[in-house]
């Protein structure tokens, strides 16, 4: 296109040079010659300056030489940033403790100059109560995402309000639902330990015309143990991606302008995060069915299924994923008692993750 611009005002200043040489070998008069040169010349110069205007002329000057824009710094940032998140590295974490307090497993994030760039940081209640002030938080699943759950309202509400309701949000197969006064968060969890549960949520929402600004959800174990067919949980996710796509976009209230609640939402995206599949260690299963059918085979048959269902943000979908998968992998059998279900460590490692992702998805930093 550069080339092509170059050539166009090379072949005007011929044309204002040159013309008017000719026109005066024809003995024309000076005021004739000067009037026509001037016409000459603002003719082109306009020419020059509505041609953008044009895109048929540009084309055709060079039609092959259209340059694509180049991702701004700030996109590049976001999406390393987001694809940096899992880098995380524990600690204390032993084959063998006496007792929980005696293994006091950590995690950080690796340290690297990619995520040194990012600035990661693990929120702390403060932090976490500011990003999360006046918003609705829907958590969505299986016991996976039940645990996510627990994570989120032991930062936000602290340890020893968190055990006065453990009871109740850790009712066999139930919903829970709390208003945490102090910063206006409401939290549902919704009991749908299979995707067509998700589903059904989702159109609800639709329904309704009322979206939560954090939407967290995850299921596949149930599906694995009760169904076992991956490729039916394959048309499951599609059918969940479609349906999640028609609300899209819808406005969040994480504004990082307003200081809490936006009053006026218009521009931002409903947040959507998907909770992985842990890392299932079939010895340590505690019954016959689950040794049987939630195999090494059987688990890859099902994450496969989740990247061709184009559900996830890194397969062009609308959900980030928080990889329990990779993060309990990293932790170990020594962070499971039964293969399945993790120490609080790897969902409070996840936890962090998505409050960080959230706090780049609204250009947001904590103080």
């Amino acid at each position: 296109m550069l080339l092509g611009a170059v050539q166009l005002g090379l072949l005007a200043a011929c044309i204002v040079l040159f013309v008017p040489m000719a026109m005066a070998g024809w003995h024309l008069s000076r005021n004739k010659m000067l009037f026509f040169s001037c016409a000459l010349f603002i003719t082109l110069a306009v020419g020059v300056h509505l041609m953008p205007y044009f895109p048929s002329i540009s084309a055709f000057i060079s039609p092959s030489e259209v340059i694509t824009p180049a991702p701004s710094i700030s996109s590049l940032y976001h999406d390393s940033c987001l694809s940096s998140l899992h880098s995380v590295l524990y600690s204390g974490v032993v084959k063998q403790c006496d007792n929980e307090s005696d293994c006091n497993k950590s995690w950080e994030w690796i340290k690297s100059n990619q995520v040194n760039d990012c600035e990661f940081q693990k929120l702390k209640k403060s932090d976490a109560s500011d990003l999360l002030n006046g918003s609705w938080v829907v958590v969505a699943g299986d016991s996976q995402a039940r645990l996510m759950a627990v994570s989120l309202l032991e930062l936000i509400m602290g340890s020893e309000q968190m055990e006065r309701i453990r009871g109740d949000l850790f009712k066999r197969h139930s919903d829970y639902s709390i208003m945490v006064n102090e910063i206006g968060m409401k939290l549902d969890f919704v009991w749908a330990p299979y995707v067509g549960n998700l589903t059904e949520l989702v159109l609800k929402l639709k329904r309704n015309k009322n979206f939560p600004d954090v939407m967290v959800m995850g299921a596949g174990l149930w599906d694995m143990l009760h169904m076992n067919n991956a490729s039916e949980y394959g048309i499951s996710l599609r059918v969940l991606r479609d349906n999640i796509l028609t609300l899209l976009p819808v406005s969040s209230n994480l504004d990082p302008d307003s200081g809490g609640v936006s009053e006026s939402k218009s521009t931002r995206l409903l947040h959507l995060f998907w909770v992985g599949m842990p890392t299932l260690m079939t010895s340590m299963l505690n019954t016959d069915e689950k040794r049987e059918r939630m195999t090494d085979v059987m688990c890859n048959s099902y994450d496969d299924e989740l990247n061709r269902s184009k559900l996830l943000r890194e397969t062009g979908g609308p959900l980030l994923k928080l990889d329990i998968h990779l993060l309990s992998n990293s932790c170990g059998p020594q962070c499971t008692a039964d293969g399945m279900h993790y120490d609080e460590v790897v969902y409070g490692a996840a936890l962090q993750i998505m409050l960080n992702a959230l706090l780049i998805e609204s250009n947001q930093k904590p103080q």
